[in-house]
């Protein structure tokens, strides 16, 4: 089982909608992985693959700052 995303917003929306890592990374074209690590805080997202993301999920107006730090 994948860990949570560290940023409780992003995993109570993921649980709602009952979206998985995987599908995610499909919609961004990226790998699942990738996605995983960045979700989890193990890797910072640019600023295009948070946006991305966002979309992804149904999100706007998501801050860059704290959890939501990009590069």
């Amino acid at each position: 089982m994948a860990p949570d995303p560290r940023c409780t917003a992003l995993s109570n929306v993921m649980k709602k909608q009952g979206v998985t890592y995987a599908q995610i990374a499909t919609k961004i074209g990226s790998s699942e992985q990738h996605v995983i690590d960045v979700l989890t805080g193990s890797s910072r997202p640019t600023d295009a693959e948070f946006k991305s993301i966002a979309s992804a999920l149904g999100l706007s107006d998501v801050p860059h700052t704290g959890v939501h730090a990009t590069t």
